[in-house]
Parts: structure tokens; C-alpha cells; sequence
């Protein structure tokens, strides 16, 4: 996994780096797919930090944004955020792969019809 943290208007320290790596290696137990994730850290205002991130799983490219009073917080709902979409994209994806999978199994054998009589 590549993970690229950059700060905008903001330096980025070293506990904040460890604490987003630490986040966001939970996100990888619900894929070990993810070939990237860069996180943008912001400050707008001094009441307001923004993070947002963006991961590219195979086959999609996830994106999440929070801004909250405290650069933690907003790293902690950023995770959250990241993690409903990583489950919700890996259900979606297996429905999918059985849906195909259903459509190229092969009937070799007709099914049979019982037959029941009724008194």
C-alpha cells in the first residue's frame, strides 16, 4: 500500500503522518487490494480542518472528505467514511463475481419434474 500524506496550508507533523497511517492501515482488512491512498490534510479556517482522502482499489477509485474543529476527529470520520465505502464496494463486487458466475454454469442434466397425484 502507498500512502501519501500532504498538507495544505498546514505542515504536516510527524504524529499527525503516524496517526493517518495507523488509521488507515485498519482499512486494509477489508481489502488487500488498495494500491494507493493519498490524504489531503487542510486547514480553512481555525475553527475548521478538512481532511479528505482518495483509494484506488482494483476497479474503483473511492473518495471521502470530513472538515470538524479538530484535525483528529476529522481523520477518525475520514476512516469511518473510508470504511462503510471499502465494505459497501466489496459486497458490490462479489455480487457481481456470483452473478457471473451463476450465468456460466452449464445445465448438463434436464431437470426433473415429479409428479404427484392428487386424490
Amino acid at each position: 500500500m502507498n500512502l501519501t500524506v500532504t498538507g495544505h496550508h498546514v505542515d504536516v507533523t510527524q504524529s499527525m503522518r503516524n496517526y493517518v497511517s495507523g488509521k488507515m492501515k485498519r482499512l486494509q482488512r477489508h481489502s488487500s487490494r488498495l494500491s494507493g491512498i493519498h490524504v489531503i490534510l487542510t486547514v480553512e479556517e481555525k475553527s475548521r480542518q478538512k481532511a479528505e482522502a482518495t483509494i484506488d482499489v482494483s476497479g474503483a477509485r473511492l473518495y471521502a472528505d470530513t472538515t470538524e474543529p479538530d484535525m483528529y476527529a476529522a481523520i477518525d470520520l475520514l476512516t469511518d467514511k473510508l470504511d462503510r465505502q471499502l465494505i459497501r464496494h466489496k459486497d458490490v463486487q462479489g455480487k457481481a463475481r456470483r452473478r457471473q458466475n451463476l450465468d456460466r454454469v452449464p445445465i448438463d442434466e434436464p431437470l426433473e419434474i415429479a409428479e404427484f397425484e392428487v386424490d
